[in-house]
Formats: C-alpha cells, sequence, structure tokens
C-alpha cells in the first residue's frame, strides 16, 4: 500500500493498492520534488469517474508503467471534489495549453510547482512515451519548459477584470436587456429534443432557473415551450433512473438516451430545485414525480445516520460502465412475467438491446400514457400495473453488486441540496422533506463549522480541508432557504455570519470579486476567482444572490451595494455572452423587476406561508414570526384582529395586511 491509504478521500483509497509511489497532495511531495529536483506530476480526478477508473486499471495498476513514473516523477493524487483549488488552478493551465479540459487530468510541473504541459486520458502506450518525452525534456530543455511554465503562471495571475474586460455598468437594469439574453441563449436551443444543441447533453440548471425567472417577467411563451420541453425530455430520458430515482451525469447522445452512468448529488440537487419551482408553475404530475422518488433515492441511499449526504454514486459496477442499471430480453422476461409484452413495447425492449452488447436501457420521449396511447396500449389499470412493474425491477435489481458509494460529504454540495430540499418543501407540501432540509442543515452547523469557519469535507468523524467559497455561498443560501421555511432565526443570523466571515476573507475590494480561497487558507501558484457559471453556479454569482436577499431581509447597506457592483461589472458578459453566466442572468431577472417582501405576522404564521408557497413566485423573500421578531422588516408588525396577517412590501413599502393567501396574490397581482 502506498501513502494515500492514509487518506480518507474514496478516490485517493481507490488508488492506495497502486504500484505508483502516489502522495496525496501537500508539502511532503512538494518538498521532495525541489530537494531531489524531479518534475512533480499531479493527476486529478474523482471516484465516480469511469475513464479515471480506465487510466487506472491500464496504466496506474502495471508496474512497468509504475516504474517508469516512480524513476522520474514525484506522483500526487487529487481528488477534484475535495480539493477544488487545487484542480481550478491546474485546469486553467491546461486550458491555457489548448488542451480541453476534463478528468482524469494529468498535469505536470517544474519542482517549484509551476505547470509545463497537461492531458487527459491516454491509453498506456501513449502514456509511457509521454512519460519519457516529459523526462527528457526536462533533463535536456529545462530552460524551454521553464519559459512555457512562467508564462502558463503569467497568464493566471491577469486578474478577471483585465482578462475579461469586466467594468462598472450603468446598474439600471431593464427588461427589454432580458429579451436580448433570451434571443442569444435560444440560438443555440435544441427544438426538437430539448437542451442545447449539442452532444453530450448536460442538464443545465442555471438556464431552467434563467428561463423561469425570464417567463415570469416576461410571459415569453417561447421560454416556457423551451423550458419544459427540456425538463420533459430530462424527466424521461435515460439519464434519469426509471426504477430508483435520481439523474445521471450526462447524457453521451444528443437524445438524452444513454448516460453516463454516475449519479452526482450536486446535479440531482439543482435538478430538485428546477423540478419543484417548474411544478409550482405548471402543476404537471409528471415533475412532481420526479421530484418525490428522486428524494426517496436521497434518503435511501444518499443520506448518513447524522442526517448529512454523501457525494455521488459510481459509473461502473463490476468494473463495468452502466452494468447495475441494464438489462437483457431475457433478464426482463424473468422478473416481468405477464407485464413484459406491454412493457417491452413502452421501452422498445429487444432481442439485440437499444444499447451496447444486447443490453436494453429505460428511455421514454414521452409519458406514459402518451406513449401507450401511441402505441395503442389500451389496458385497464396501465398506471398501477406500471408502477408494480417497475417495483418488481428495483427489487431483481437490488441483488445485483452497487456501484461504489463516494461517501465523504461535501459541505457546499449539501448546501445545494438543502436549499433543493426547500425548495422541493414549497412545491409538494410534504412534511418529511423539510425534516430533511432541516436535519441537513443541523449537520453542517454541528459538524462543519471549526472555529468560526467552514470546513469542506466529512469523512469518519472528521472534518478537513479548510473550507472555499463555494462551501460558503451554498450553505448562506441553505441556510436562507431553511429560514424561509421555518421561520426559525438561527439559520437568517449563521447566514450573516458566514457572509460576514466571506467579506472579510475572500473579498477582493480592487476587483470587486470574491477569491475561490480562504485569505488563510494554503497558498497555491495563484489564487483564483470563479466567476462563470457550468453545471454549477459559480460561487461568486451565488454570492451576489444571497448578498441581495441578504442586504433586504436584513437591511443592510453594505450587502446590497457588493452585490450591485458584482451584478454591474457582469453585465458587459450578460448582454455578449449570456449562456456562460446565467446564474447572474437569473439574479438580472430578480433587478429588473421589484422583489416581493412577503411578511407573515401571527400565530398561524406557518401554515399561511405553507399555502401561499404552493404559487409561483419567484421573485420574492418570505418572512415571518408567531409573535414579535427584533429582525427589520417584521418590527412593528402585528397580527390583524388576532388573525394572522401577511404584508405584501416592495422596496420598503407595504400594501394594507389581509388575512388570506388569495387576497396577497391579488395584491401582488396588482403591483
Amino acid at each position: 500500500m502506498n501513502r494515500l491509504s492514509q487518506q480518507t478521500s474514496p478516490y485517493l483509497l481507490q488508488h492506495a493498492h497502486n504500484p505508483v509511489d502516489w502522495y496525496p497532495w501537500g508539502q511532503e511531495a512538494l518538498q521532495k520534488a525541489k530537494t531531489e529536483n524531479k518534475p512533480i506530476l499531479v493527476s486529478i480526478g474523482y471516484s465516480a469517474c469511469h475513464w479515471c477508473h480506465v487510466m487506472e486499471h491500464e496504466c496506474f495498476e502495471k508496474e512497468d508503467i509504475a516504474q517508469v513514473m516512480n524513476a522520474h516523477f514525484v506522483c500526487i493524487k487529487v481528488d477534484r471534489e475535495e480539493r477544488p483549488d487545487v484542480d481550478a488552478v491546474y485546469m486553467d493551465a491546461v486550458q491555457a495549453m489548448g488542451v480541453r479540459g476534463g478528468w482524469p487530468l494529468n498535469v505536470f510541473l517544474l519542482p517549484d510547482s509551476r505547470p509545463f504541459y497537461g492531458v487527459t486520458y491516454l491509453p498506456p502506450q501513449n502514456w509511457v512515451q509521454l512519460l519519457k518525452s516529459i523526462d527528457n525534456a526536462f533533463q535536456k530543455h529545462y530552460d524551454e519548459l521553464a519559459g512555457s511554465a512562467e508564462g502558463f503562471v503569467q497568464n493566471m495571475l491577469v486578474s478577471d477584470t483585465e482578462k475579461y474586460g469586466l467594468t462598472m455598468g450603468s446598474g439600471h437594469y431593464a427588461a427589454s436587456e432580458l429579451d436580448a439574453m433570451f434571443e442569444q441563449l435560444q440560438r443555440n436551443f435544441d427544438g426538437e429534443k430539448g437542451g442545447m444543441n449539442r452532444a453530450p447533453k448536460f442538464p443545465m440548471p442555471s438556464i431552467y432557473k434563467f428561463l423561469l425567472r425570464y417567463f415570469d417577467i416576461s410571459q415569453n411563451p417561447e421560454a416556457l415551450s423551451h423550458l419544459q420541453l427540456s425538463l420533459d425530455r430530462i424527466a424521461l430520458g435515460g439519464i434519469y433512473d426509471h426504477v430508483g430515482g435520481g439523474w445521471a451525469r450526462y447524457s453521451v447522445d444528443d437524445e438524452w438516451f444513454i448516460p453516463h452512468f454516475e449519479k452526482m448529488l450536486y446535479d440531482n440537487a439543482q435538478l430538485l430545485s428546477i423540478y419543484a419551482e417548474a411544478y409550482s408553475l405548471t402543476k404537471n404530475p409528471l415533475y412532481a414525480d420526479r421530484l418525490l422518488n428522486t428524494i426517496q433515492w436521497l434518503q435511501n441511499e444518499m443520506r448518513s445516520e447524522q442526517g448529512g449526504f454523501y457525494s455521488a454514486l459510481d459509473a461502473d459496477s463490476q468494473g463495468v460502465e452502466g452494468k447495475f442499471y441494464i438489462w437483457t430480453k431475457a433478464e426482463l422476461e424473468e422478473v416481468l412475467g405477464a407485464d413484459f409484452e406491454w412493457f417491452a413495447k413502452l421501452y422498445n425492449i429487444s432481442q439485440q438491446g437499444n444499447w451496447e452488447d444486447g443490453h436494453n436501457h429505460l428511455h421514454l420521449t414521452g409519458t406514459l400514457l402518451q406513449t401507450a396511447s401511441a402505441l395503442k396500449l389500451d389496458m385497464a389499470g396501465l398506471e398501477t400495473r406500471y408502477a408494480g412493474a417497475l417495483k418488481k425491477l428495483a427489487e431483481k435489481r437490488a441483488e445485483r453488486i452497487r456501484p461504489g458509494l463516494d461517501d465523504k460529504i461535501l459541505t457546499s454540495w449539501n448546501g445545494l441540496l438543502i436549499k433543493a430540499l426547500a425548495d422541493s418543501y414549497r412545491a409538494l407540501g410534504e412534511e418529511y422533506i423539510r425534516e430533511l432540509a432541516v436535519s441537513a442543515g443541523v449537520f453542517i452547523r454541528d459538524n462543519m463549522f471549526e472555529a468560526g469557519k467552514l470546513m469542506h469535507s466529512y469523512k469518519n468523524g472528521h472534518a478537513t480541508v479548510t473550507g472555499f467559497l463555494e462551501d460558503y455561498a451554498a450553505i448562506i443560501e441553505a441556510y436562507l432557504a431553511l429560514y424561509q421555511i421555518t421561520f426559525d432565526e438561527q439559520w437568517i443570523r449563521l447566514a450573516q455570519e458566514l457572509a460576514d466571515y466571506t467579506i472579510h476573507h475572500f473579498y477582493d475590494e480592487k476587483e470587486g470579486f470574491f477569491y475561490f480561497t480562504d485569505m488563510y487558507g494554503e497558498r497555491l501558484i495563484a489564487r483564483k476567482k470563479e466567476l462563470f457559471d457550468n453545471v454549477i453556479p459559480s460561487s461568486n454569482s451565488m454570492m451576489a444572490h444571497n448578498l441581495y436577499l441578504l442586504g433586504m431581509m436584513l437591511d443592510e447597506d453594505q450587502y446590497a451595494k457588493i452585490s450591485d457592483n458584482m451584478l454591474s461589472k457582469m453585465t458587459k458578459v450578460l448582454l455578449s455572452d449570456v449562456q456562460w453566466v446565467t446564474n447572474w442572468a437569473a439574479l438580472y431577472c430578480m433587478r429588473a423587476s421589484p422583489t416581493a417582501e412577503i411578511i407573515i405576522v401571527g400565530p398561524e404564521a406557518d401554515q399561511m406561508r405553507k399555502d401561499f408557497d404552493r404559487f409561483f413566485v419567484p421573485n420574492k423573500l418570505v418572512m415571518g414570526t408567531t409573535s414579535r421578531s427584533n429582525l427589520p422588516l417584521l418590527e412593528n408588525r402585528t397580527e390583524v384582529n388576532g388573525k394572522t396577517a401577511i404584508y405584501v412590501c416592495y422596496d420598503k413599502t407595504c400594501q394594507l395586511p389581509v388575512t388570506q393567501v388569495e387576497h396577497a396574490l391579488d395584491q401582488l397581482a396588482g403591483l
């Protein structure tokens, strides 16, 4: 066993028996490289990554290849989920080299940690050839490597405002500009299959979040149409686990058919939030079904006994990608019996398979009733029989060897899920969902705070790695959501405490954005800022949302001013290339029309909030108390004639209090 055997990361532990003399990232390895004057190989991946497993099996498990690596390099393994700061720095460098980023990411550094070359997956013969070429270049052409490395470092040190030409905008947020943003996005929509017009197809929750808010303002039917098409196909297609619930990472094709089978907590969290909002808007029962079944999967398979949620399920089982999820025709016939014939028609099951090697994967393009009608499957009790067939498959699948579980608990991803559970509770009103959200919030509060700051990762009873901006941003958002579904003021106070810490330890006053790392955290060769939204919104855009809401909820001008300055500086990108900043665009929607302040006061505050939350009102904050509160927006608010009252306010100006949700909604519509 190598040094990785002492780590807690499941990804590092997967490599603990490699003959490669792996080090974890840290001073021991970095100092060894300097002392021995050896180049460093930093190999970055994550536990659910299929091609990471392939490269390990083909390269890192082989004695002869390990001998070459050990002789000429100091080899460091990094879990990108545990150390996103290291991953971000070297991913940036590799992309500057003209290499398309991805994992496994293999980066070669000089002994002083400056990068000079990088690649992703390579088969064994190419990998060995590269290792020898790198060693030869290091021995014979060191000055050229050092020159290249210095260029990449200098590129990383260029400020973000300079690199992207970010300057302060007018601070005026116009609804007409939102039309221009939508039209930009629309050019890349797949009007037939949903999502963006490309393959592979990734769910992009921040795009859907923008579409929901844009539709709320514009009532543009094209925005709603594309949103519904995308969500329908993502809910019906093969990236959704029809048997067990939950979504896989992405579709390798443009049909949402065959997934890259790993299930990541952050994808499922964000999709829950989107489907919850979409259900509130459309009341589509398909969306409610996906919410409930995915939450059930999370509760059954991804939740720790302490209330936190694990990170991921592997794509592979028994060394085969997707093996846990696919079926031969014979297997389905045996399990389903008399239900096989209609089920096979429904899912296009065949002897040759609809995927590889005679295997079938479950995938629909229309709802159960739509598909059955098109196939002329006219059966009594179809929905009941369908549910029963899926139950049989779930019971049979439970006998299989399960994909590996990455059981580290990440603060940032749990923050996303807490927010998602809060959104789902608001849409569906199921009490157990609120309990799951609060329990996860308590887990973070009790286990991930250390000396007033957040930690990033939790495993085996210990919190490790100083928290990153993504942790603070996600947990502030989560705690604001918990406050709004409980009116328990501990959550808004904790959110404020974390926001203050973030401003003091991460904020760059000169540029007006937040660094990704704590000022007292480990110093890497560059201190990065995360500005652009991807499959997860950027931590800066999340902080801008948080500070806007906190500024209103606590009447703190400092928060609102920082948020305004951040959004203003992103206006140029919003108007020129919005697809990379759609979470910023969602905030722009909130600024282009007034944010409703919904204040509920009185003994029935929780029930009235629950009734109100069923409706689609995305641009709002909700605050309340059963008695009295010192929070600024709640001061001097009272019930009316002994009845719980709702105050509808904009910009600290309120309508007359009402005692019925319908009347409050009428006030909102009128304003």
